[in-house]
């Protein structure tokens, strides 16, 4: 069997990261999580960091490392989603406060300390949230910038244009600043955008599915998906709301359900029309040296597959 892939999640819990983080757990033969930080994203700082632990002691991890990272932007003013997510980011389901402690470091010195010590080439960073702490982490660090394996990241979007404004995917709007000291970091990046995300539907049989299992770690995220999805189901008219960042643990564990092409992403800082807007160079038009690959497409199907068994597994 191949080696455990070691990874970083860097998260902003949200049912969808709730999501994500029960994926990478139930998948302990592939993946192992060396930690989990936090970043103020979909609520502030201190649900993020306290959403993280619920859903580690949800899923029988109360030994999981969560650090609390950066409590705002690198310049903007903090921009939440409650609307989408509820005044936790964890609404639907009642859900017990943690007890396991948060860690003393803080996020950022944890994502430079573990680069710095893991070797070159092993560690993964699972951005599911504004860049915000990794951003961070370049800037203190620039070394590590030819440690991390890649980065595979939720944000950005282009033929789907944006879910916060017209142009701009909430995680990258948030932060957009730091989305741009990312992208031109050198990093190897793997960017799940609107584009995937938005073709992985909730849909009644899948949820069903996933309420069969009857498990409590499953019957929370089938209530944290009602409540997440009706937003979305009044927004899009859809049967369901995309699952954005499961899309991240999903490609780690099986590439193959993903398509796209490596091209040049470029963020915008400047405009107050198109703040946080990720300009994809799909068709290559420019000369801008490609710096991501950028996803378009998925087996859905074949997606919550993956998801139904790994929850089953918790």
């Amino acid at each position: 069997m191949s080696q455990r892939r070691k990874i970083i999640i860097d998260t902003d819990p949200g049912q969808d990261d709730a999501a994500a983080i029960m994926l990478a757990l139930g998948s302990p033969d592939e993946l192992d999580v060396l930690g989990i930080t936090t970043v103020a994203g979909n609520v502030p700082l201190t649900l993020t960091a306290r959403n993280a632990r619920i859903l580690c002691e949800l899923c029988g991890r109360p030994d999981a490392k969560v650090f609390a990272g950066a409590d705002a932007p690198l310049v903007r003013p903090l921009v939440t989603a409650e609307h989408v997510h509820g005044k936790t980011g964890l609404d639907g389901p009642d859900l017990d406060e943690p007890n396991m402690p948060l860690q003393a470091m803080h996020a950022v010195d944890y994502i430079v300390d573990t680069l710095r010590s893991e070797p070159a080439g092993t560690v993964t960073l699972c951005t599911l949230g504004p860049l915000t702490n990794v951003a961070l982490a370049l800037q203190k660090a620039p070394d590590i910038a030819g440690r991390v394996a890649e980065i595979v990241m939720m944000g950005g979007g282009f033929f789907e244009g944006g879910n916060i404004t017209p142009a701009a995917e909430f995680n990258i709007y948030v932060d957009p600043e730091a989305a741009d000291i990312v992208f031109r970091a050198g990093v190897p990046i793997v960017m799940m955008p609107l584009d995937v995300t938005h073709k992985v539907l909730t849909l009644k049989t899948r949820v069903e599915k996933l309420r069969a299992i009857g498990s409590r770690p499953a019957i929370a995220l089938v209530e944290m998906l009602e409540f997440f999805e009706r937003f979305d189901v009044e927004k899009y008219g859809s049967d369901g709301g995309p699952l954005h960042d499961p899309t991240v643990i999903a490609y780690l564990l099986r590439p193959e359900l993903f398509d796209g092409r490596v091209c040049n992403v470029a963020i915008e800082t400047a405009s107050e029309l198109t703040a946080g807007m990720t300009v994809v160079d799909w068709w290559q038009v420019t000369d801008r040296k490609p710096n991501a690959r950028v996803m378009r497409d998925v087996d859905s199907h074949g997606f919550f597959e993956l998801l139904t068994e790994r929850v089953a597994r918790l």
